[in-house]
């Protein structure tokens, strides 16, 4: 129905960040700021109609900066890519390694670090908000100029739309996603353990211990990585697979079944009866749990407490570029690129 607009802060350079509220005939709204594209705030019923703040977040735009990528656009390439380095026709490109040896999610000055230019923003049934950006050839060591436009959209059924488009001067590699972390119960003082979760995938990708793929693949069915039927996300997140223990709980890339717009994942918490649906057309999404918290303050001025928010990024799988096998291609030069993801909310 409308869109509502103030600031939000002020960069170090003195820019002024600025969020805006997007809210449908139902009630639902979603804030959202244009440093990083970042989704601030979703607000949703529970059963009984109390709104209530399903992503967790912090209280000030300083606490977004450095490399705290929670609710924001991440790119040019979501998830990791080994020894932060690929090759297209035979030149190798050298990236920020910003996770180990690895480079992780576009590197630290990646996308969710971009001040975007708030394009358009449009009211009435579907209220939507459009931000452009334009990366420069070698930005973070990627090549070709890349021209974005990226358009959330509220629709009067509660579903937050996220378009990706972008076209670019010379070949690379594209892979955007979003980086909330959810919970359902909206109290950021809860874990997220007695959320039920179905994934619509049989693999995940095989990885080793710095969670770069293999190239091979892991069938779930049987084991505590398969939510092919609703369990809790607790139910075996404490389990001996190798995996699991080593990292505290879930960083796994699950290869979605089908192809184009399906969809991928359903999440339910039981007490409060609200119900998020995943849907994209893209191959793969990367359940991660918030193993471990973080000492950085929430909403509530506290710490986070470990698996206080689960995330679902719909994205290529990880270290695509090294992977023929992967269902990937480095973006061809003048092509346009698109894809869209939605996160849908209701009550049970």
């Amino acid at each position: 129905m409308s869109i509502e607009k103030q600031p939000f802060g002020t960069l170090p350079d003195g820019r002024t960040v600025d969020l805006y509220t997007l809210k449908n005939s139902a009630g639902m709204t979603v804030e959202v700021i244009n440093f990083g594209c970042r989704l601030i705030r979703i607000m949703t019923p529970d059963r009984h109609g109390a709104m209530g703040d399903v992503i967790l977040g912090h209280r000030t735009l300083e606490e977004y900066y450095g490399h705290d990528f929670q609710g924001s656009l991440v790119g040019r390439y979501a998830n990791r890519i080994a020894h932060a380095e690929f090759t297209i026709d035979g030149k190798t490109y050298h990236l920020a390694a910003n996770n180990g040896e690895n480079a992780l999610h576009g590197g630290p000055g990646g996308y969710h670090q971009v001040l975007w230019t708030v394009a358009d923003v449009t009211g009435g049934d579907a209220p939507s908000i459009t931000f452009t950006h334009t990366s420069p050839d070698g930005d973070e060591g990627y090549p070709g100029k890349l021209d974005m436009r990226v358009v959330y959209t509220l629709s009067e059924d509660n579903a937050l739309s996220l378009e990706y488009n972008a076209v670019s001067d010379a070949m690379t590699p594209i892979n955007f996603t979003n980086h909330s972390y959810f919970n359902l119960s909206a109290d950021p003082d809860r874990d997220v353990l007695d959320t039920q979760l179905k994934i619509h995938a049989d693999y995940v990708t095989a990885v080793d211990d710095g969670l770069i793929p293999t190239g091979g693949y892991v069938a779930v069915k049987g084991t505590p990585l398969d939510f092919t039927s609703f369990k809790t996300i607790g139910q075996d997140i404490h389990s001996d697979d190798p995996l699991v223990k080593k990292i505290g709980g879930y960083d796994h890339n699950y290869c979605i079944l089908g192809a184009g717009m399906r969809k991928f994942a359903e999440a339910v918490h039981p007490e409060t009866g609200r119900r998020m649906e995943v849907f994209s057309d893209l191959p793969g999404m990367q359940l991660y749990t918030f193993n471990g918290g973080s000492s950085a303050l929430g909403k509530n001025g506290k710490p986070y407490i470990s698996h206080n928010g689960f995330c679902l990024e719909t994205q290529f799988y990880p270290d695509s570029p090294h992977h023929a096998s992967f269902p990937f291609a480095f973006q061809p030069a003048g092509v346009p690129f698109k894809t869209t993801t939605i996160y849908k909310f209701s009550v049970e």
